[in-house]
């Protein structure tokens, strides 16, 4: 895989810097909301502030880092160049930052005005990026799993999309719809078909080359992207078609692809020829062990239906997921922007720019991804123990997250020392 990948296609590092530096605040902003909030964020996924905290992890921080990591990977891992990434950026960051903020104060207030404003943000930063997007990958061909992988990726996105959409402006209009089974089908577009497609096809690039493990096998990586929007779909004809069975099969194959994938990548960790795990390593693997207990979670509700109605059970499986992702791309994050930082000081001719561990410290992220993994595991029990544990833990996650935005900020900081023309620390010009 490594072989096709085309650097010298890179955009420029301001493209997906202004996603990659914006993000990690989001996950703050939903920690001091829980915080805030206190036990009655965790009573019920349908509280105003779990819905806007949730809404903060998955758009803020998840959707913003993925769509900074496709800027950068369409051009050089799918030879898809972006017609002017910098501007698209320029648009496509501020809607979707705007936008989820938007949704987090519609959902906190109820306001109609604020839930259609959200709406046409987040559908305009989208439907902007996928047009790109498309144009892009119109002349590529889809033999290579990550493209292929990619592709599917941005059809679940659109999706996600159009289901979101369609119940933002449900509840601006107060338009009579099933809401609790079309937010079910819109977190499944979301976190199946779309977050977890890319997060596979990403993989197959980031872990091999980043973690120095065995590659996936060619036919994961053919399989997967197409069975997840294959059952995205069996579920959304489920919800039409009014068919429970068919609905309760799509839920547990979806746990069950999804259990598929975070083994695979396990197995290919205990596997890699780096001897001492370093903060990617364990981001990843406290994702994956955390995904597929989540997994485990939803295929087993699908053959047990009372079980989402026990105390702390959906709230509980929210955490896991959504702890999942953000794992994961926190440990891409802290592979991906010190790379990326390199990389663009040699394009600006600096002749030995700094390794990647020297703009960013393996301690500094050790001791951040400690405190993100203890955080997430406040979270997961304050499922249960919300009264004890619920503010506690909003604060540790928001202070966690704090610190990933800070580290991200010391390597912009090094970067920026060390191009040209910029005074370094000890006087020197580069």
């Amino acid at each position: 895989m490594q072989a096709l990948l085309s650097f010298e296609s890179s955009p420029p590092l301001a493209a997906p810097l202004r996603f990659f530096a914006s993000a990690p605040w989001f996950l703050v902003g939903a920690g001091l909301l829980l915080a805030w909030a206190g036990p009655d964020a965790f009573a019920s996924r349908w509280m105003p502030a779990t819905l806007a905290a949730t809404h903060l992890v998955t758009l803020g921080f998840m959707l913003q880092v993925m769509l900074g990591a496709l800027i950068q990977v369409l051009p050089v891992v799918a030879g898809a160049s972006l017609a002017r990434p910098g501007l698209v950026a320029g648009v496509v960051q501020p809607a979707l930052a705007g936008g989820a903020l938007l949704l987090a104060a519609a959902f906190l207030s109820g306001q109609p005005w604020l839930f259609a404003g959200a709406t046409l943000l987040l559908l305009g930063a989208v439907v902007v990026f996928l047009g790109v997007a498309a144009a892009a990958l119109s002349a590529v061909p889809g033999g290579n799993p990550t493209v292929s992988g990619i592709k599917f990726a941005l059809a679940g996105l659109a999706g996600v999309a159009l289901l979101g959409g369609a119940l933002a402006l449900g509840l601006a209009g107060g338009w009579p719809l099933p809401y609790p089974a079309l937010t079910d089908l819109h977190a499944a577009w979301g976190l199946a078909a779309w977050a977890g497609v890319l997060l596979a096809a990403l993989a197959g690039v980031v872990v091999p080359m980043f973690q120095l493990t065995p590659p996936y096998p060619a036919r994961f990586g053919r399989l997967f992207p197409a069975l997840s929007i294959g059952l995205a779909l069996a579920w959304s004809l489920a919800l039409v078609a009014d068919w429970p069975r068919l609905a309760e099969a799509a839920r547990f194959g979806t746990g069950l692809a999804g259990m598929v994938f975070c083994g695979l990548t396990l197995r290919l960790q205990q596997r890699r020829r780096r001897a001492k795990p370093d903060a990617t390593s364990r981001a990843w693997q406290m994702g994956m062990a955390a995904g597929f207990l989540a997994c485990l979670m939803q295929s087993t509700a699908a053959l047990f239906p009372e079980l989402p109605e026990a105390a702390g059970w959906t709230t509980g499986f929210g955490l896991l997921i959504g702890g999942a992702f953000v794992c994961c791309i926190v440990g891409m994050l802290y592979k991906i922007l010190p790379f990326l930082c390199w990389l663009s000081l040699q394009h600006h001719g600096v002749v030995r720019p700094p390794s990647m561990n020297r703009l960013l410290d393996e301690p500094a992220m050790q001791r951040q991804l400690w405190a993100q993994a203890g955080a997430l595991a406040l979270l997961f029990a304050a499922a249960w123990l919300p009264g004890l544990l619920a503010r506690p833990a909003g604060l540790a996650f928001a202070a966690a997250s704090a610190g990933l935005a800070l580290n991200l900020r010391v390597a912009v900081r090094r970067y920026r020392e060390h191009l040209p023309g910029a005074a370094f620390p000890e006087g020197r010009t580069a």
